[in-house]
C-alpha cells in the first residue's frame, strides 16, 4: 500500500503538476498581454529565402514585422537579444538564453552550407564553361617557357579535346580574374557585421606575398594569342562590326606592350586597355560556337610557333658562334696601333728588364699563350696585384708572328710593376715543325682545313663548333710542349688568356703532386664534365683504355711538374694518341680530349676554390664561390672583351683595364 501511495505521489509531481502549472501560466499570460506586447516580446525567427540565412533579432515595431539586420553574434556571448524600447518588459532569461543559442547553432550550420553549396556551384560552373582551356594554357606556356600564373598549366592532351561542351578555351587563369571570381563569390553572400575574416589558404598567401614582376605583361601577352585566334575564327569573320573592335584592341595592346619585359616599364594606361580587351574577348567568347575550329586553330599555332622556335634557336647558335669568334673593331685596332708604334723604337728600347730571371728556377714562372693583347694584360695585372712579392714573378708569353710587335708595346709601355716579362714569338721555335709534330702535320693537312672550313662537304660536321679557327691554331696547342718550351725550369703555373686572379698564387708551387705531372680542379659536378662527352667510346681503343663516367678536369689554370713531365715522357705519350686518331675517330676537337687522355691517372685534384669555371656560359654561377675563388674563368663563347658578355660578370675583367691609357682611347676601347 506504501509503495502504491509513493508511486501516486512521484506521478502527480513529475507528470500532472508541469500540465497543471504550464496551463495556467499560459492564461495568465494571455489575459495580461496584447498582441502587439507578444509580438514585441517574443523573438522573431525569419527566414530569408534569398540569402539562405536564418536571423535572429527584435521586433521594433509593434505592427508589422521588420527586414530582418544581419547580426551575428559571437560564440561567447550569452546575453539575450535586446527588447524593444516601446515594450518595459524584459523577456525571461531561459527563453531568451535557450532561443539565441538555438538560432546561433542553425544559423551556423546554414551559413557553412550556404557557401560551401555556393562554391561548389562556381566551381562546377567553371569547369563547364571551361572544357578544353588547357589548350591555351599549353600554348602560352611552350611559347614563354614559363607558367604564367601559380597554377600548373598543361600541354595540348586527347582529355582537353573530347570534351563535347561548348566553351571558351582561350579562358583567362591569370590572377587577376581569380581575384574577380572570389569578389563575385563574396558579392553572393551578404556581409556580416562582426563576422570573422575566413582565413587563406596557403596557396593564396604564397601568392600575396611573391607578387610576380611581369604577370601584367604575361596576361597582356596570353590576350594578344586570345586575339588572334579569334580572328582566324569564322565566327569571327562573319561580324565585320567586331572584327574591326578587336583589331583596334590589339593595335591598343601592342602599343601598350612595346618592348616592356616587366609591370613597371608598361605605361600608365596599360591596365586600362587590359580592361578593355578582356571585355572585347569576352564578346568574341559568345560569338564562337565551333569549339573543334579553335582546338584545330591552336594545334596549328602551337606546330607554327615550336618551328618557329626552332629556327630561331639554329640561328641563335650561329650568330653567337660567329660573335664569339669575330674579332671586335677595338680590338683589331689596338694591335695595329702598338705594331705601328713599336717599330718606331729604337732597338735599345725593344728590349724588357730583368731578363736573367727567365731561367731561375726558384721563382714562380707563369705560362701564357695568347694571341689577344688586352685579354694578356688582364691576366698579367691581375696577378701581379695579388702576389705579395711580384719581383719574383716571371711571366712568359708566346703569341703568333700578326701580334708579336703589339705584345711587345703593350708591356714595354705598361710594365707590370717588379715583374719579369718575356714575350716570344712562335716563328722562332724552329724545334716545332711537322716532321717532329704530328698535330701541326694534321692542322696544315687539306683535309682538316675541309673538315673545319667546308660546311657543303658530306664528310663535314655540321656543328659549328667543330669548324672554330681557333682549333687550327698551333698556339692552341703549345700547353702539350712545356718542357720543350722550358728545359730550365721545374714548375710552370699554366694560365689562359681568358682568366682573373683574385688571390695570391705562390702556394701551388709548393704543392705536393704526388707523383702526378698536372695539378688541375676537376669538373665532376655536371655530366657534360666526363670522359664520355669528349671522347668516342665506341671506338675499342677508347673503351678498352678509359673509364667513361670518370671525372674530367679543366684546362685553364694547372700547375705543371716539368720534371715529372720529361721522367713519364708525355710529350711521346701525346704525340702517339695524336697518331692514333689521324682521321679523327678517337675524338673531334679540340685540347682537352687530348689532355684527358695524354693526364689520364696522372692528374692531381685541386681545391675546387683554386679554379672556378663557367663565367663564359653560364650566369648562375654562385656568387660566393666567384668571391672566394683564386681565379676564375671566364670560358665559353661570352667573352669579357664581348659585348655579348655577361653583364653581371663583365667587372670582374674590367677593373683590371685602365681604359685612359692613349691606346685605348684611341681605338675607342670602352668599359
Amino acid at each position: 500500500m506504501r509503495v502504491r501511495n509513493l508511486v501516486a505521489v512521484l506521478l502527480f509531481v513529475t507528470v500532472i503538476a508541469p500540465i497543471v502549472l504550464y496551463t495556467d501560466r499560459l492564461a495568465t499570460f494571455k489575459t495580461s498581454s496584447t498582441k502587439d506586447e507578444f509580438i514585441e516580446d517574443v523573438p522573431s525567427v525569419t527566414f530569408n529565402s534569398h540569402n539562405q540565412h536564418l536571423n535572429l533579432l527584435p521586433q521594433e515595431s509593434s505592427n508589422s514585422l521588420k527586414e530582418p539586420i544581419g547580426i551575428v553574434y559571437s560564440d561567447n556571448s550569452i546575453k539575450s537579444l535586446p527588447n524593444s524600447a516601446a515594450s518595459g518588459q524584459q523577456r525571461p532569461a531561459h527563453i531568451g538564453l535557450s532561443t539565441q543559442a538555438e538560432s546561433r547553432d542553425h544559423k551556423s550550420t546554414r551559413v557553412l552550407s550556404t557557401t560551401t553549396d555556393e562554391k561548389d556551384q562556381d566551381q562546377h560552373q567553371s569547369q563547364r564553361e571551361n572544357p578544353i582551356r588547357e589548350v591555351t594554357d599549353g600554348l602560352v606556356q611552350r611559347n614563354d617557357h614559363k607558367s604564367d600564373t601559380a597554377t600548373e598549366r598543361k600541354e595540348i592532351g586527347e582529355d582537353a579535346i573530347d570534351t563535347g561542351d561548348k566553351a571558351d578555351p582561350l579562358s583567362d587563369k591569370s590572377s587577376q580574374n581569380m581575384e574577380i571570381k572570389r569578389e563575385q563569390l563574396s558579392s553572393q553572400t551578404p556581409s556580416k557585421v562582426g563576422r570573422k575574416e575566413p582565413i587563406k589558404s596557403d596557396a593564396r598567401k604564397q601568392n600575396d606575398q611573391t607578387a610576380i614582376p611581369d604577370a601584367r605583361v604575361r596576361q597582356l601577352k596570353d590576350q594578344l594569342v586570345r586575339a588572334r585566334v579569334y580572328l582566324s575564327l569564322s565566327g569571327t569573320r562573319n561580324n565585320p562590326h567586331f572584327s574591326r573592335e578587336l583589331r583596334g584592341r590589339i593595335k591598343e595592346v601592342h602599343r601598350a606592350l612595346g618592348d616592356a619585359s616587366k609591370d613597371s616599364e608598361l605605361p600608365r594606361n596599360a591596365y586600362e586597355k587590359l580592361k578593355a580587351m578582356e571585355q572585347t574577348l569576352v564578346k568574341g567568347k559568345q560569338i564562337q560556337d565551333d569549339c573543334a575550329a579553335m582546338v584545330k586553330k591552336l594545334r596549328a599555332m602551337l606546330l607554327s610557333a615550336e618551328e618557329q622556335l626552332r629556327v630561331h634557336r639554329k640561328q641563335n647558335v650561329f650568330l653567337s658562334q660567329l660573335t664569339a669568334k669575330t674579332l671586335p673593331k677595338g680590338l683589331h685596332c689596338l694591335p695595329l696601333r702598338l705594331t705601328t708604334e713599336y717599330y718606331t723604337l729604337d732597338s735599345s728600347q725593344q728590349h724588357f728588364p730583368n731578363q736573367e730571371k727567365l731561367e731561375d728556377p726558384q721563382l714562380y714562372h707563369y705560362a701564357l699563350f695568347s694571341d689577344n693583347v688586352l685579354a694578356a694584360a688582364v691576366v698579367v695585372n691581375s696577378t701581379v696585384t695579388h702576389a705579395k712579392h711580384p719581383s719574383k714573378h716571371v711571366f712568359h708569353i708566346v703569341t703568333d708572328r700578326l701580334n708579336y710587335a703589339a705584345m711587345r708595346m703593350w708591356f714595354l709601355v705598361n710594365p707590370p710593376g717588379k715583374a719579369t716579362i718575356q714575350v716570344q714569338n712562335i716563328e722562332e721555335f724552329t724545334w716545332l715543325n711537322a716532321s717532329y709534330s704530328p698535330v701541326l702535320k694534321q692542322l696544315g693537312s687539306q683535309s682538316m682545313i675541309d673538315y673545319y672550313f667546308r660546311a657543303h662537304r658530306a664528310n663535314s660536321d655540321s656543328n659549328l663548333k667543330y669548324r672554330n679557327p681557333k682549333y687550327l691554331s698551333i698556339l692552341n696547342h703549345l700547353r702539350f710542349y712545356l718542357p720543350e718550351i722550358f728545359p730550365k725550369l721545374n714548375k710552370v703555373l699554366f694560365l689562359d688568356d681568358d682568366v682573373v686572379v683574385q688571390k695570391e698564387l705562390t702556394a701551388l708551387w709548393s704543392l705536393d703532386l704526388k707523383g702526378n705531372v698536372n695539378g688541375a680542379v676537376e669538373t665532376c659536378g655536371e655530366n657534360f664534365h666526363r670522359f664520355d662527352r669528349y671522347l668516342n667510346f665506341s671506338n675499342p681503343l677508347i673503351s678498352t683504355n678509359f673509364d667513361p663516367h670518370a671525372c674530367g678536369w679543366a684546362y685553364g689554370m694547372n700547375i705543371f711538374d716539368l720534371e715529372e713531365w720529361k721522367r713519364q715522357n708525355i710529350t711521346g705519350l701525346y704525340h702517339s694518341w695524336q697518331k692514333l686518331n689521324h682521321d679523327r675517330q678517337l675524338w673531334k676537337l679540340g685540347t682537352l680530349p687530348p689532355g684527358l687522355i695524354t693526364f689520364w691517372k696522372r692528374t692531381y685534384p685541386l681545391d675546387r676554390p683554386w679554379h672556378v669555371l663557367g663565367l663564359g656560359y653560364n650566369p648562375s654561377v654562385n656568387q660566393k664561390e666567384i668571391e672566394r675563388a683564386a681565379v676564375i674563368h671566364f670560358n665559353g663563347n661570352l667573352k669579357p672583351w664581348l659585348e655579348i658578355s655577361i653583364p653581371k660578370y663583365r667587372n670582374y675583367w674590367t677593373r683590371y683595364i685602365d681604359y685612359e691609357r692613349i691606346y685605348l682611347r684611341e681605338c675607342n676601347i670602352n668599359p
